[in-house]
């Protein structure tokens, strides 16, 4: 029997030796998928009361895992990419929309100070948010490489702290745009026209709008409720554990994220519109005041209600 046993246990003692004879300290080990599937919750004993502090592997940790490093790579590239070419293509296709009337030389207040401080104060801090925020998303695959370990810890930290201060001034800003442009961001008659005319779009049709046309009315509502979104979200990362548990923070990053690459790619076409897309349209946030006959093309309503009430009071608007 005892010879019998030593037998037996040949085959068990050899898989605990590497090829060459030597300790295989890898031969108990459990692989971490088998151990997942056995355990996909780990906890430990801790001494400190916060018992989510003992939780050492959750499944929801992994999906959240695998939606950072791979999902939001690939969608957020995607999306913001995606949305460049397709504006590319479109000045390509479409060119610039030019004022057809050439400029008048005279000019009209679009925007008043105050209300191109709230429009700045909003687009420079979400500016800022936005390249902060994707060195959190893309900064390990492109910026690590190229500064090293060193410099990349040294940026993240401060775009980190930068991210969390400007967060603030992005609020305030979306507040006062949300105030201000309120009235003349509602629904009206004149936004069906618009849309049957083509947007402005087909040069062969005039769309007429008044003090914003339908697009420039979706970009300010879609941009206050992402703004709104990315704001409360934000603040949950920001002040964590408030109320929360885990499976909130995750959550709650994740809403985040994924807002603030549609948001990104919505404040692309803006910007685009702005600036390349739309001549003397940038003219409008810069001085706030724009050439008579873009106002009398783009925004005609609102252009004749200036008018009329130019002419019941002393003051004239033009130049």
């Amino acid at each position: 029997m005892l010879v019998l046993q030593i037998f037996a246990a040949e085959p068990l003692r050899a898989q605990w030796l590497a090829p060459d004879g030597a300790p295989n300290p890898d031969a108990s080990v459990i692989g971490q998928g088998t151990l997942l599937q056995q355990a996909p919750r780990i906890e430990d004993r801790i001494d400190i009361p916060d018992r989510k502090a003992s939780v050492l592997i959750q499944p929801r940790g992994r999906t959240w895992d695998y939606f950072h490093e791979v999902l939001l790579h690939w969608g957020g590239a995607m999306v913001l990419l995606g949305t460049i070419a397709l504006l590319s293509l479109a000045y390509l296709i479409i060119g610039r929309l030019r004022i057809a009337a050439g400029r008048s030389g005279k000019t009209i207040t679009r925007f008043v100070a105050f209300e191109r401080f709230s429009h700045w104060l909003t687009a420079v801090s979400f500016l800022v948010l936005a390249v902060t925020g994707m060195n959190v998303t893309f900064g390990k695959i492109l910026l690590l490489p190229i500064i090293g370990p060193e410099g990349f810890s040294e940026v993240s930290q401060i775009a980190k702290y930068t991210h969390n201060f400007v967060s603030f001034a992005f609020m305030v800003g979306l507040a006062l745009i949300g105030l201000i442009f309120f009235r003349d961001n509602l629904p009206a008659t004149v936004d069906i026209e618009w849309v049957r005319k083509g947007g402005g779009f087909i040069k062969s049709k005039h769309a007429p709008a008044g003090r914003f046309n339908l697009g420039e009315k979706l970009v300010y509502w879609l941009s206050v409720a992402a703004g709104a979104a990315v704001s409360v979200s934000g603040l949950v990362l920001l002040f964590p554990f408030y109320g929360t548990n885990v499976v909130d923070m995750q959550l709650a990053h994740v809403a985040h994220a994924v807002i603030a690459v549609l948001f990104i790619s919505l404040i692309l076409a803006h910007i685009y519109i702005g600036t390349l897309g739309m001549e003397g349209a940038f003219e409008a946030m810069a001085t706030g005041d724009v050439d008579l006959n873009w106002a009398r093309e783009h925004h005609d309503q609102w252009f004749a209600e200036r008018l009329e009430r130019a002419k019941q009071s002393p003051a004239s608007p033009s130049e």
